[in-house]
């Protein structure tokens, strides 16, 4: 999906049409870090370099009224959803599938050690307060309960709770 489609998936999972932003504090966060992403595309020159320094001034502004940390470096797809926004902190190196769901206090990060950041698949929604830490693989459809903290890999479907985080429930296939 190019950088203009996963602005719109996540316009769609809003239901607010064009005055959404006006009233959508997290979509501010959302905004700044697709523009930052698609400033990394432009060609080398002056233009890029404003616009770079622009993104950093608008990713730190809103992140301080936000208190969203959305990373131009992070790889996150289309539909993005952050509810109640405050506390969320993504790491550069986390790669997000599409029609993610964020809420309040949510983080995805390493160790503190290098060893890598988590690798989220699609239609993933993190409770309130859920942490994920390290290079853990979250599976596709999969809900994340809040206040769990993940630091090992979960299968499709299903669904964590707890610290550390433990499996309660998972699909089943036919």
């Amino acid at each position: 999906m190019c950088m203009d489609q996963d602005w719109s998936a996540d316009l769609q999972r809003i239901d607010g049409g064009s005055r959404a932003l006006l009233r959508e504090q997290s979509l501010w966060a959302i905004w700044v870090y697709r523009f930052g992403r698609r400033v990394d595309h432009r060609p080398d020159g002056f233009r890029k370099k404003m616009l770079t320094r622009w993104y950093w001034f608008l990713h730190r502004a809103v992140e301080t009224l936000t208190g969203i940390g959305l990373p131009k470096a992070s790889k996150i797809g289309g539909g993005l959803r952050i509810w109640h926004f405050g506390g969320i902190f993504v790491h550069p190196e986390v790669v997000m599938g599409d029609n993610c769901t964020l809420r309040q206090g949510v983080t995805l990060g390493d160790k503190g050690n290098g060893t890598g950041a988590p690798v989220v698949g699609n239609n993933v929604d993190f409770g309130s307060g859920a942490h994920v830490i390290g290079p853990v693989r979250i599976g596709n459809d999969v809900k994340v309960g809040a206040l769990a903290v993940v630091v090992n890999d979960v299968p499709d479907g299903s669904t964590v709770v707890g610290n550390p985080a433990r499996i309660v429930m998972r699909a089943t296939t036919i």
